[in-house]
């Protein structure tokens, strides 16, 4: 269904998270340059250390081509370190604060683009939601859609801002650690080097296995919350009904499910994991290996060979981290789509020089018919009526005999088809006008009322900001609602609770009446 229902507004990941992204790449190009910093500032201290070690037993030292070992040579050479050995230490420690300033940047740099990152994610996401049409709803659970904007999105935030952010640094860390070891060594460089295809190889298997076992376990989540969410928001209808057992042993059963697909999930985690410490552990071996047999042989100095030991650890963090990369994106891939369905969702719009008419003619429905979803049985078939200006009209019909559909469609929380006749207002058919002015003229009561978690004075006004406090008054007597508010204590400060859960049936009615007053 979500691969269906993704349209042309972004064809790819790639350019939804890069419209997720204006406000916070800033703070991401910062965190870049200073992963960089960091990365440069690394393989400093161990040529250092070499060279100093190689000084100190009476080695010469291997200067090599890098710019430490230059810059060494320039201040004096073996026997200024030898006799300098406190103003070394005192560059070691200096190099070793300017890392951990960079790191400390870089962290605070990438956490504040995270949190923008996220903030935008979730206002985006919100935002359209709330231009989504009424039919959209009836395809989706609740729960589901709040689990895109929850738990995805943090798959996302932290997938860009601890993934995708270190791929530089890694980057440079496969570059530079393999340069200063080519300059130590050669042979033990691609003995080192050799294990590199095989543990990126092992990690685009993994992730073109895994990428479905993640999209099942979103998907289950989503049941579970959907059903969490149902149960806490209907609680008073499944203790009255008794249904505390059987709806705890439905839950106990979709979380077992999703408990244990996850458990498999992690078996597949945990073998990936174990291969890759596998092949990067033989890799160390055989580097610690080889390489003391070239210092017995005197192919390499105790001085480089402890740098290349440096060196090399360098260079398996970055391979298995781009392996961790790797097999990230897979999840990652996962929630990315799971939020451009929504955000290529067709959101609802207004026709190309959209009307804000006069209200108050006479409203008429001419050849109206309408089906929910494709497929599905006709609610309406040719129907036509008229009602006068200043009239007061009843409809009657049995259960599921199309009533609320006529108010709906007037409403337009639904659209008519091409071909499902029109709906006028003073003779304006009302596809031609502005959505937010036909409602915002249309009184609407459903049958069961909702109300926010708020006083019972903000609800009052919930479709006029800008009412006052005597006008909600008065909206509320013409109601009958004003002698029931009296009654709390805290009067029209009385807070209502999620879905008006503290006021009786009769209450939650004319509190909903009452803002279209």
């Amino acid at each position: 269904m979500d691969k269906q229902r993704t349209a042309a507004r972004y064809p790819t990941r790639t350019r939804m998270l890069a419209a997720f992204l204006r406000g916070s790449a800033g703070y991401f190009v910062l965190s870049a340059v200073m992963t960089f910093a960091v990365a440069m500032l690394d393989f400093v201290n161990p040529k250092i250390i070499g060279y100093t070690v190689d000084a100190l037993i009476g080695q010469t030292p291997g200067a090599g081509n890098s710019l430490t070992g230059r810059l060494l040579e320039r201040m004096g050479g073996a026997a200024f370190v030898t006799r300098r050995l406190g103003v070394v230490a005192g560059i070691v420690v200096a190099v070793a604060l300017c890392g951990a300033l960079a790191r400390y940047l870089f962290r605070l740099f990438n956490a504040m683009g995270a949190e923008s990152l996220l903030r935008q994610m979730r206002d985006q996401l919100f935002g359209q939601i709330l231009r989504l049409p009424c039919a959209w709803y009836a395809g989706q659970q609740t729960g589901d859609i709040i689990q895109r904007c929850t738990s995805d999105v943090e798959t996302v935030k932290s997938f860009v801002a601890e993934r995708l952010t270190s791929l530089l640094r890694i980057s440079v860390m496969l570059v530079m650690a393999l340069y200063y070891m080519r300059l130590i060594h050669g042979g033990l460089t691609l003995v080192a080097f050799a294990f590199v295809p095989v543990i990126v190889g092992y990690s685009f298997i993994f992730h073109r296995h895994i990428g479905s076992a993640f999209a099942e376990v979103d998907m289950q989540e989503g049941k579970l919350s959907a059903i969490a969410q149902e149960n806490l928001t209907g609680v008073r209808v499944v203790r009255a009904f008794g249904r505390e057992l059987y709806e705890r042993r439905r839950f106990e059963a979709q979380n077992q499910l999703y408990t244990n697909m996850w458990v498999r999930l992690m078996k597949i985690l945990t073998m990936y994991w174990c291969t890759s410490d596998l092949v990067a552990g033989l890799q160390i071996l055989a580097v610690v290996a080889l390489g003391a047999a070239f210092c017995v042989r005197g192919q390499l100095s105790a001085g480089s060979y402890v740098a290349f030991v440096n060196y090399n650890a360098m260079l398996t963090w970055p391979v298995r981290e781009l392996g961790r990369v790797i097999s990230d994106m897979s999840k990652a891939g996962i929630s990315i789509d799971r939020i451009r369905m929504i955000m290529n969702a067709e959101p609802e719009r207004d026709a190309p020089g959209a009307l804000k008419p006069p209200i108050d003619g006479d409203i008429r429905f001419e050849h109206v018919s309408f089906r929910y979803g494709d497929g599905g049985r006709r609610v309406l078939d040719d129907v036509s009526f008229t009602v006068g200006k200043g009239e007061t009209v009843g409809i009657l019909g049995g259960t599921g005999s199309g009533k609320s559909t006529l108010v709906q469609l007037l409403d337009r929380l639904y659209e008519l088809p091409g071909d499902g006749g029109r709906i006028t207002i003073g003779g304006v058919d009302i596809a031609q006008m502005e959505v937010g002015w036909l409602r915002q003229n249309i009184g609407l009561v459903l049958q069961e009322p909702f109300l926010f978690s708020r006083t019972i004075g903000d609800n009052l006004r919930i479709a006029r900001k800008d009412a006052t406090m005597d006008e909600a008054r008065q909206a509320a007597r013409v109601a009958q609602l004003e002698e029931a508010v009296e009654r709390f204590a805290a009067g029209y400060d009385t807070f209502v609770g999620e879905r008006g859960v503290t006021l009786s049936g009769g209450q939650k009615q004319r509190v909903a009446v009452s803002p279209r007053r």
